[in-house]
């Protein structure tokens, strides 16, 4: 726990609860404490005897257990009756997986001493971790399914940072100042990502209008693609985890911090997670994945039926997929958000956009790729859908309006909620009008 003490002295700059002193001393050299990364990694229940995420996977355990009961006890049960069975069971395992994970990877953080922004930055790659194994499930399923989802994820996780950032709390001039490694590492790759899937999808486009030979995405494409992807997605956590300690070292020399000071601070980050052996973190880890597995299996299974049996539309069909493959995210958000730990909710909020395009969806470009070559399947190679080229394009149109407000140092407000909303509903209604055959 943290004591007044600490929190009086420097060592708690940037902290809600730090003292006026040390947020006057920032401010008089140019650092706006309000802007700073640092923040508690967990949080005050992880520290009970039955950590939150405990009760969880034992109620995940027993959905899981009955719901296989009923399945090889009861025959002939209606195909949407499996199927919700299989979404509720693969949920709740992967929230508890995904939950797991974070805090294994606290806690190791913690033994080794890491700055709060290395962890934070590993603590939420490892967040998509259930993501990557239901996309994994769904690709022998349906590899332009697969692919559409992780597209559609994209939207949906920009329209979940819209809609989140409208009910942070503002300042007198109505603006949540997000950190600055946000605003600049966070500006670049949006205009990045946004600039390929325009050139992406405009080749596509080109092929498909012109009646040429080429009409699909071979593997060795998709390859290449996912390369560049994960390329500009290492070059990216480098800038993200330079830009937080280059701004760490300002606040350090600004208030002369000694080393106590410095060992205070990594204190007060890790006040909340409870010391733990490399034994029991490796078991943690264990835990973890083998629920993101088996999550996903479940999801995957609902995934199955949605595609096969129930012959839903095929854009409302992933969308609907998208939106539960990443349910584990929005509800580690409302989980921040309720204990007013914004920055981190913040920080999920947007790493939810540039993990999605340049790690997911590399992730499953590489899975129908070694697919591709392993088996054979209907939907192989992957063709120039309309679906899939207006997905693309609509990247960049997202993505510049989102830079555009980023550029502002500041999270969006009703009007730009309402324009983002706007744009996420264009796109799916045309496909679903016009794209879903």
């Amino acid at each position: 726990m943290t004591t007044t003490t600490e929190t009086e002295s420097v060592a708690g700059a940037g902290l809600p609860e730090a003292s006026q002193t040390a947020e006057d001393a920032l401010r008089d050299t140019g650092v706006d404490p309000d802007r700073l990364s640092i923040a508690h990694l967990g949080h005050e229940s992880q520290l009970a005897a039955l950590p939150p995420w405990a009760v969880r996977l034992a109620v995940a355990a027993a959905l899981l257990g009955t719901s296989l009961g009923i399945e090889h006890a009861v025959a002939g049960l209606p195909e949407w009756l499996l199927a919700s069975m299989h979404l509720v069971t693969g949920l709740v395992i992967l929230q508890s997986a995904c939950e797991i994970l974070i805090t294994a990877t606290e806690r190791l953080a913690a033994r080794f001493q890491w700055n709060h922004y290395t962890a934070g930055t590993v603590a939420e790659i490892l967040a998509t971790l259930p993501e990557l194994v239901v996309i994994a499930f769904v690709v022998p399923v349906s590899p332009s399914m697969a692919f559409i989802i992780a597209l559609i994820t994209i939207y949906n996780n920009a329209l979940v940072f819209s809609l989140y950032s409208f009910f942070l709390p503002k300042d007198s001039y109505g603006k949540f100042v997000m950190p600055t490694p946000i605003t600049e590492a966070g500006t670049q790759i949006l205009i990045g990502g946004g600039s390929m899937g325009f050139v992406l999808g405009l080749v596509m486009l080109t092929f498909t209008a012109s009646g040429g030979a080429k009409s699909s995405i071979s593997p060795i494409d998709l390859v290449f693609v996912s390369v560049v992807l994960l390329v500009i997605f290492g070059v990216y956590l480098y800038k993200l985890v330079t830009g937080y300690a280059r701004e760490e070292a300002e606040v350090r020399e600004t208030l002369d911090m000694t080393p106590s000071d410095l060992n205070q601070r990594l204190d007060i980050v890790y006040a909340y997670v409870k010391p733990s052996s490399f034994a029991m973190i490796a078991g943690l880890f264990a835990v973890g994945i083998v629920g993101a597995v088996l999550g996903g299996e479940q999801v995957s299974r609902f995934a199955e039926t949605m595609i096969a049996d129930l012959d839903f539309n095929p854009v409302l069909t992933a969308l609907t997929l998208a939106v539960f493959a990443g349910m584990s995210e929005y509800v580690i958000l409302w989980q921040s958000h309720r204990r007013q730990e914004y920055g981190i909710a913040l920080a999920n909020a947007f790493g939810g956009i540039t993990q999605v395009m340049f790690l997911v969806l590399p992730f499953t470009l590489l899975c129908i790729a070694g697919f591709h070559l392993v088996a054979d399947h209907p939907e192989l190679p992957l063709d120039f859908s309309l679906t899939g080229i207006f997905l693309l394009i609509f990247l960049f149109p997202t993505f510049y309006t989102l830079t555009s407000l980023l550029e502002e140092d500041h999270t969006l407000g009703v009007l730009d909620t309402t324009i983002m909303t706007g744009i996420f509903l264009f796109l799916i209604v045309l496909l679903a009008t016009y794209g879903a055959s």
